[in-house]
């Protein structure tokens, strides 16, 4: 669905209620003085630190973390208190960064409002945005309980990549979302909020993305009654950037229908309705031009799409009408969407030659089939996302490693380095000395492994298959 702008597998099975600080108080006034107050609750409350190397490995490794409201998860009021429009993003990806975050991207759209970030702890940052929530909703985080959804590790990034391909909107296939999506990712860029962490992430979702819009068709047919009226419209006129639409009546569903015409192209749209006060609304609504309703056999000539929400009591538009607007037409074919109840054209102008009525039935039998090919591709396109996410976190992993192997290598080039001033120019003792130091630590290592009797003899099973499997002893 479109960005609104100027208002304030599943993610509903992670709900989020955030932590609470011994001392309460809306975050409204001092919003991330409260975010350090929750973390050091949070600090007191987990004892003593632990060894110096844990908490190191944690730091080194920034793990995705998304936490959010979407329409499975929050209701209606809560996603439009939370909103963040464009003009918005830049001071609350500030707060954000102010209160600790390094990387991070808002998502803020008809059907959610979630933060992507990187973080070596996820308690923390999910306490600094359920509060940083709080603040843009102006609500307490008791208030957020039951609503936000936290994802962390492998379930953040396949919720990343599912909501980037459109697999976790109202409409599966929407193809808006990419777009979005990619406009949030460069506000967060010219924020200084993205790292390469971020930059991988995304990349690996806009891949994800192409790989389910060519090779399934989940985007391919139309699955809502305006979305087939335009499919129907385009495969009887092609593009349909130099057609006229002419809409009468001021019904709902017309209105829509016209919305999912001008959004596909139509540059010219003519309202005309019994009342012509609602027609004038409408009609500066939609940005169009308005005709009187009394003109009809002079407007349907012009059109090559009409579109009727009238709803009355008698045919609005009959087959002579029509036979006489295809003379004046020589033939050119006109396009008819009658979504009235009852309808407002007599389907006996289906059987003249170059005007094609459909109906509610019609475009609603298009719509059904096009859920279902959906409902079919969304399987198909699941099974990417599995089998990139896959991907993906064996790449990290194994990124993840490379720290340890630079680490080893300093250590062994340091050795190498000692032992050539110890040997001179004596290749045999430099070698011995070479191996026999690079050796020791592991060799005591293992030593004292072996010598721990029945309590350590998993941990020398394990440090004996691994010693087998890094030096290929077999």
């Amino acid at each position: 669905m479109p960005r609104r702008q100027g208002r304030a597998g599943n993610p509903g099975d992670f709900f989020f209620a955030a932590s609470r600080p011994r001392v309460r108080r809306k975050f409204v006034a001092a919003p991330f003085t409260a975010i350090r107050e929750t973390v050091s609750v949070k600090r007191r409350a987990e004892g003593p630190a632990r060894g110096l190397g844990a908490m190191n490995a944690d730091r080194a490794i920034l793990r995705p973390i998304i936490v959010g409201a979407n329409h499975r998860s929050s209701s209606l009021a809560l996603r439009d208190a939370l909103f963040v429009d464009d003009a918005a993003q830049p001071s609350f990806l500030s707060a954000l960064k102010e209160a600790g975050l390094s990387q991070a991207m808002v998502l803020s759209t008809c059907d959610r409002v979630e933060v992507l970030t990187l973080h070596h702890d996820a308690a923390i940052a999910e306490a600094i945005l359920a509060q940083a929530f709080a603040a843009r909703g102006h609500v307490t985080t008791e208030g957020l309980a039951g609503q936000l959804y936290a994802l962390a590790d492998e379930a953040a990034v396949k919720h990343c990549f599912a909501v980037t391909a459109s697999l976790d909107s109202l409409i599966i296939g929407e193809p808006h979302v990419l777009g979005q999506v990619k406009a949030c990712h460069r506000m967060a860029r010219e924020a200084g909020l993205c790292g390469s962490e971020m930059e991988s992430l995304l990349a690996a979702a806009y891949a994800v993305a192409k790989r389910v819009r060519t090779e399934t068709a989940v985007a391919e047919r139309p699955v809502s009654i305006a979305s087939a009226a335009v499919q129907f419209a385009r495969d009887l006129h092609g593009e349909l950037t130099g057609c006229t639409a002419l809409l009468l009546g001021a019904g709902e569903m017309g209105e829509l229908v016209a919305e999912s015409m001008l959004a596909a192209g139509v540059q010219r749209m003519v309202v005309a309705a019994p009342r012509r006060s609602q027609a004038e609304a409408l009609a500066e609504n939609l940005n169009c031009h308005l005709a009187a309703f009394e003109d009809l056999s002079e407007l349907l000539p012009q059109a090559d799409i009409v579109l009727t929400a009238v709803s009355g009591r008698h045919h609005l538009i009959g087959s002579e009408q029509v036979h006489a607007a295809l003379r004046k037409r020589r033939r050119k074919p006109i396009f008819l969407v009658d979504v009235g109840i009852p309808g407002d054209i007599d389907p006996a102008v289906n059987r003249a030659d170059g005007a094609f009525l459909y109906d509610l039935t019609d475009l609603e039998r298009l719509a059904m089939e096009g859920r279902a090919t959906r409902e079919v591709a969304a399987r198909q396109a699941w099974a990417i996302v599995d089998a990139e996410l896959t991907s993906f976190s064996r790449g990290r992993a194994a990124r993840a490693a490379v720290p340890s192997i630079v680490a080893l290598r300093s250590h062994f080039e340091a050795a190498r380095e000692q032992v050539l001033v110890e040997a001179g120019d004596d290749a045999q003792k430099a070698t011995r000395l070479l191996i026999s130091r690079l050796l020791h630590d592991p060799s005591e290592t293992m030593k004292g492994i072996a010598a721990g009797g029945d309590a350590s003899k998993a941990e020398w099973d394990a440090a004996e298959q691994l010693l087998r499997r890094l030096f290929r002893l077999e």
